[in-house]
């Protein structure tokens, strides 16, 4: 037989519910000033930065006009020769854009085997020597701090237009994003391997190759293709401060006001960087699941 609930006396009950009411309301207030706190935030950062909204909405048809006026006229009776029409210099910008992706794997390879090659140095299970660790934090954190179309415009004035100032900028902003990354990863493995060889007199040089390594490497290939990917976007954009690339042709084409050009050109670089993104995620994938079978 189901028994009765116990019931509270009423002063008691009347005492529960007023503590709840108050718990609820003094909730309720503390949402309601962070709100207006994270309202005023958003307010006040705007108006430092200037941001417009008016601005926005009146010259928000001016985006569009820009817009339709880099789609060609494209006709079904005409197709193939409108397309060959806005392709104009199709050759030509196909050799810019191998330039750009050549700037962007010399940059991540020799970016990578830097930031390999230091991420050692800066891991604290591997390193005891505080100040050489902390050195080679503060250099990884130097190069991956100062943007790399700031690097590239240095060594354009510093070495003069071409690719070889982005692979250089690509190289130093690398190698401070890949170094950092591959450190955490060596600071993360397991340490009885490391400990077994130590004990048996192994140097430092065979413990990393023999102890660390094996356990890393297939994150730093991981790690290094996603590098490549954000590079090929970044390689676009070096051409806009001389640093060779598609990007130099994609700025002219936009300074000039050739509208189709420009449309043209970024469709191209879209789909280079949309089918480089497949590939190394499907590379990505496959040494995340091979690494999981281990």
């Amino acid at each position: 037989m189901p028994s009765a609930l116990p019931r509270l006396p009423d002063r008691q009950a009347a005492a529960l519910i007023g503590a709840y009411r108050r718990s609820v309301a003094a909730r309720r207030n503390r949402t309601l000033v962070l709100a207006a706190v994270f309202v005023v935030l958003i307010l006040l950062s705007g108006h430092l930065a200037e941001v417009r909204p008016g601005t926005l909405v009146s010259n928000i048809a001016n985006f569009g006009n820009y817009l339709a006026k880099t789609v060609p006229s494209l006709s079904v009776q005409s197709f193939g020769s409108d397309v060959k029409a806005w392709y104009w210099n199709f050759p030509s910008w196909l050799k810019l854009l191998g330039e750009t992706l050549l700037i962007s794997y010399l940059g991540t390879l020799f970016g990578g085997l830097v930031g390999f090659s230091l991420c050692f140095l800066a891991s604290a299970n591997l390193v005891s020597n505080r100040w050489l660790r902390l050195g080679t934090k503060r250099l990884l954190e130097f190069c991956r701090t100062v943007p790399s179309v700031v690097f590239a415009l240095l060594f354009v004035i510093a070495f003069g237009l071409g690719p070889m100032a982005g692979v250089l900028a690509l190289t130093i902003h690398t190698a401070g994003a890949l170094g950092k990354l591959f450190a955490e990863v060596v600071e993360n493995i397991d340490m009885k391997p490391v400990e077994g060889l130590s004990s048996t007199g192994a140097g430092w040089v065979q413990t990393v190759r023999f102890a660390v390594l094996p356990q890393v490497l297939a994150n730093f290939t991981s790690y290094s293709l996603l590098r490549f990917e954000i590079n090929v976007r970044e390689a676009g954009v070096m051409g806009f401060v001389g640093a060779g690339g598609i990007g130099q042709e994609f700025l002219v084409a936009i300074r000039n006001f050739y509208y189709t050009d420009v449309s043209a050109i970024l469709l191209m670089i879209v789909a280079t960087v949309i089918t480089i993104d497949l590939l190394t995620e499907q590379l990505r994938h496959r040494l995340t699941d091979a690494r999981g079978v281990a």
